[in-house]
């Protein structure tokens, strides 16, 4: 669905975002995308949106060059950006304004999830919702435009904890095989039990693509009190240490993503040694 091949981009000649990046994403998934600040998370999601365009190197979204603006293809994305800003309009003329870019626009959808978030769309103009009301209101027009890709920046920031157990359920269901969301965050641990694939950012490229599936099969992720030689990485909690080991065997354990990140970013070329061992191990 994406192919990015040798991604270059700068917004300075002294300090390059991204050097040779490469990306392939599927339909059918829910791409976690991590990195530290400034690690280039949301200018990377800009020029797979063609908000923003590379140096050098490609993009292909859906088969088509996202910076050539084709109307086929932003048909067919979704961005819903960490920032945005909503007219002092009620819904209804927004939708009205809005809704025709999206030939798939699904109203019903939409206010199945209006109820679902329970926004006030009847008794307040947009402009003076709360910020989470706010972004409900805008990752609720996203997903209701049903296009095959959706691009979430930061889309739990502002959300309390009940709608950020809502966001989860609401992504989960609509999710289907011709379909790809991209979600970007800080806030790792809101993407438990969403995503299937994670992608972390850092030092100009992708250090780690990995499925869930596949790091549940390589690691294991445990308490321990003690540190035993087999563990690979470490981070001191109560009452012992969170630990990340090679999974040896056909050991079950839950990805712990807060955990894997710290350990990525602190030992990835080890940690992508690992994954890739373990990968071509399970399916030589």
């Amino acid at each position: 669905m994406i192919t990015i091949k040798n991604l270059n981009f700068s917004y300075s000649k002294s300090r390059p975002l991204f050097k040779n990046l490469d990306l392939n994403l599927q339909g059918g998934r829910i791409y976690g995308l991590l990195g530290k600040n400034g690690a280039g998370k949301s200018t990377l999601l800009k020029n797979i949106a063609g908000l923003v365009y590379p140096q050098e190197g490609s993009i292909a979204v859906l088969g088509k060059d996202p910076t050539q603006r084709l109307v086929e293809t932003l048909q067919q994305i979704s961005f819903i950006p960490e920032e945005f800003h909503l007219p002092a309009v009620k819904s209804d003329a927004f939708v009205k304004a809005n809704s025709g870019f999206y030939p798939d626009f699904d109203h019903s959808y939409f206010k199945e999830l209006i109820q679902e978030f329970a926004i006030p769309v009847h008794e307040q103009r947009l402009a003076d919702m709360s910020y989470g009301q706010k972004k409900k209101y805008i990752i609720s027009f996203g997903l209701a435009s049903r296009t095959k890709l959706i691009i979430m920046d930061e889309p739990t920031n502002g959300l309390d904890i009940p709608s950020k157990a809502q966001f989860r359920k609401v992504m989960a269901s609509a999710l289907t095989d011709d379909r790809c969301f991209i979600i970007s965050t800080h806030q790792v641990r809101d993407l438990d039990n969403l995503i299937d694939t994670v992608i972390v950012l850092n030092d100009r490229k992708v250090v780690m693509n990995a499925t869930i599936d596949q790091l549940a099969n390589s690691f294991l992720f445990r308490k321990m009190v003690e540190l035993p030689s087999t563990v690979i990485y470490a981070e001191q909690a109560m009452g012992g240490y969170n630990t990340i080991s090679v999974n040896s065997g056909d050991e079950d354990s839950k990805v712990d993503l807060e955990l894997l990140f710290n350990a990525v970013l602190e030992q990835k070329i080890q940690f992508e040694n690992l994954l890739n061992t373990s990968y071509n191990e399970q399916y030589a």
